[in-house]
């Protein structure tokens, strides 16, 4: 009675551990997009405080942008015009992080493809053609980068970011004054404290498209795409990301969607934007 009583109990654990086993290989199996198909819904990790890309509109408490609608266009090719969209905001420190712990399926949010990131998530094929340029007042003599490498001329960029490196490159013979952010490299901008700003074009246009009295000179003078980050490994969410990313390429919405949000911004060029 024992031996069979033994029997019985190893034989519910063997049937114990092997279902569990399915149960974990079943749910391994079913990934981002399989989850997001099955539930019409899809959560986008977007910023909120960066102009002309995302922001919050104060007086419609809605978030809007050319990465909002892209968002909310790609959702509809991938899954339909009923899908639901949800936009969780992210900013630099916790985009990442919540696309990880699973918070967010993707992020459209201003970020630059790198060999570092990419060790991380996976991206989409690029979206925005990203790049360093140089704002400067409307009646400034200078029309690119070059003409910033003299000595007596202060370019202003923000701490802690590629702009500082790549302007010392471009421009060694330049000096460069650094802030902790854009409002206050902005700031001395227009106080007369330097003759250009510096930071990546996108960001440049929306200052630009707020303060009409300066202007985006001479394009861009490094490339830095921004792409659709997923997490590592989400290989058919990717793909079918970049599968609607080239449809709505395809039938002008794209397009439609850059002059919607770039047109008329002194300096900028969306065919750069859009290569």
């Amino acid at each position: 009675m024992k031996k069979f009583c033994k029997w019985i109990f190893a034989s519910f654990s063997l049937l114990f551990l092997l279902t569990l086993s399915a149960c974990q290989k079943s749910s391994k199996s079913l990934d981002t997009y399989d989850k997001i198909k099955a539930s019409q819904t899809i959560t986008w990790g977007v910023k909120a405080d960066t102009r002309l890309f995302g922001i919050m509109n104060i007086k419609t408490s809605q978030l809007e942008g050319f990465e909002i609608d892209l968002a909310k266009d790609l959702s509809k090719k991938m899954l339909g015009k009923n899908v639901k969209v949800n936009l969780v905001q992210t900013t630099a420190k916790t985009k990442i992080p919540l696309l990880r712990n699973g918070s967010v399926d993707a992020l459209l949010s201003t970020m630059t493809i790198t060999e570092e990131r990419k060790k991380i998530v996976d991206f989409s094929t690029p979206y925005f053609n990203a790049g360093q340029a140089i704002l400067v007042p409307n009646n400034s003599k200078i029309k690119n980068v070059y003409d910033l490498n003299k000595s007596g001329i202060t370019v202003l960029a923000v701490k802690g970011t590629t702009a500082v490196a790549n302007i010392k490159k471009f421009a060694p013979k330049a000096n460069v004054s650094e802030y902790d952010d854009y409002g206050q490299a902005f700031s001395a901008l227009k106080a007369g404290q330097g003759q250009a700003l510096t930071t990546d074009n996108g960001i440049l246009a929306g200052i630009a498209d707020e303060n009409p009295g300066f202007k985006i000179v001479g394009g861009t003078f490094t490339s830095e795409p921004y792409g659709i980050a997923v997490r590592k490994g989400d290989t058919q969410l990717r793909n079918k990301i970049d599968q609607a990313l080239e449809e709505l390429k395809a039938d002008g919405t794209y397009q439609k969607l850059l002059k919607k949000w770039f047109s008329g911004i002194p300096g900028f060029s969306i065919k750069e934007a859009s290569r």
